[in-house]
């Protein structure tokens, strides 16, 4: 990913702002955020998308920003995924499999 290319960035009604990206996940990672989902889901009384739990993940992981850091201070790194996972690594085709399970409740 060399490409600097800036996500557009959207101003909601409710003061948040909304930024798209593509992110490439290990599945047992996309596992952990359906789980997320389905603990939000129950805890709220209504269906929760992929979206709203990363959302809820991202929020509770740091402190709230009451405004934007000085220009001269660095941003604080995004975990990466080897710190998200803590399983060894297994084929592509068991992950997934795996993963689908884990999300359908079948595990």
């Amino acid at each position: 990913m060399n490409d600097r290319v800036t996500p557009p960035m959207h101003a909601l009604p409710d003061g948040e702002a909304e930024i798209s990206l593509v992110l490439r996940l290990p599945w047992e990672d996309v596992a952990r955020l359906g789980q997320e989902a389905g603990r939000l889901a129950s805890q709220m009384q209504r269906p929760v998308t992929l979206d709203e739990a990363v959302s809820n993940r991202l929020r509770s992981a740091r402190p709230a920003a009451s405004h934007a850091k000085p220009a001269g201070e660095q941003p604080t790194p995004m975990p990466t995924s080897a710190s998200v996972s803590s399983l060894p690594p297994r084929p592509p085709a068991d992950q997934a499999r795996q993963a689908i399970e884990r999300i359908n409740g079948s595990a």
